[in-house]
């Protein structure tokens, strides 16, 4: 079991920058593949950023490529979501997930079994 504890979300004005941090609990990040996902009002919860187990390889949906960066501190058992130019449609809660298989790097929400409450994120034009 893992708990997953999302920070830093807020109210930011569009062009602007958070950065999102999910800090876990109950095992070890450093053989799992981690993402976060983000749900606006009315609208199916999507694929944001992902990180593979290794570390080694990241994947952005075509909406935030190169504006958002996944990464990890594995000392912290802590992954980062780095948002920068943000536009009002990135508006939404964003989630962290991890999934219940080690050395699997699947992507999709069916991939992940556990979940963050989610923080807020607004932007504002």
């Amino acid at each position: 079991q893992v708990q997953l504890v999302e920070s830093g979300g807020g109210l930011v004005q569009a062009g602007g920058s958070l950065r999102l941090s999910c800090a876990a609990s109950g095992r070890t990040i450093n053989i799992y593949a981690m993402g976060w996902f983000r749900q606006a009002p009315g609208k199916e919860r999507e694929f944001v950023a992902g990180i593979n187990w290794s570390g080694t390889n990241t994947y952005q949906a075509d909406s935030v490529k190169g504006r958002f960066t996944i990464s990890r501190d594995s000392a912290k058992n802590t992954v980062f979501l780095q948002m920068n130019s943000l536009k009002s449609e990135d508006t939404a809660v964003y989630y962290c997930a991890a999934p219940v298989r080690a050395y699997s790097n699947g992507m999709s929400a069916r991939d992940f079994a556990f979940w963050g409450q989610g923080t807020q994120v607004t932007v504002s034009s």
